[in-house]
């Protein structure tokens, strides 16, 4: 298991390194009551479409949402900042995957088994800030009784996809 101490410590040293000065302490008005498909709003320019439909029991990804809530040119040509709203619902994951750069995020709401490839796992509790290193395969999945919400920040080469998936892979990722 990983010292979440020393966790939190990284996490708020690498937060101050890349100039965020406060993570978003309510993501209140990202989901406000009527906030939906095509809602805008100055400050947070983004894809706001929020996947609705039903979630098949067998497939243990379906449901999960990733929300670009505001994408920024990062003042390191050839990066930009992307923020996202990730929501997991119970029993479900994220499925294994990495990002091209580094992400530090706090989780909103919920329960989170956060697995890497290798081997370290993350317990995470609703108000637990995180910090992912860049291209580290993980898998985030809820282990609470409601829909996780994770609000991440990345700090990605900006000529790459912000995910890449991988398979099931080895049995140790997924415990």
């Amino acid at each position: 298991m990983i010292d979440r101490r020393a966790l939190i410590r990284n996490a708020g040293a690498a937060a101050g390194a890349l100039g965020v000065t406060a993570l978003v302490p309510s993501v209140a008005a990202a989901v406000a009551p009527g906030a939906g498909p095509g809602d805008t709003h100055p400050h947070c320019p983004g894809d706001h479409t929020h996947p609705t439909g039903p979630v098949d029991p067998t497939d243990p990804t379906s449901g999960v949402t990733r929300t670009v809530l505001q994408r920024h040119p990062s003042p390191a040509e050839g990066w930009e900042t992307v923020q996202t709203l990730v929501q997991i619902p119970t029993g479900k994951e994220s499925g294994r995957h990495s990002h091209p750069g580094v992400e530090v995020g706090y989780l909103v709401r919920g329960d989170v088994l956060m697995v890497f490839d290798d081997g370290q796992v993350l317990r995470l509790r609703t108000g637990d800030p995180f910090f992912i290193p860049s291209g580290a395969i993980h898998n985030a999945r809820n282990v609470g009784r409601e829909t996780t919400m994770m609000l991440s920040t990345y700090v990605v080469d900006e000529t790459k996809p912000l995910v890449t998936t991988y398979g099931n892979g080895p049995a140790k990722s997924r415990p």
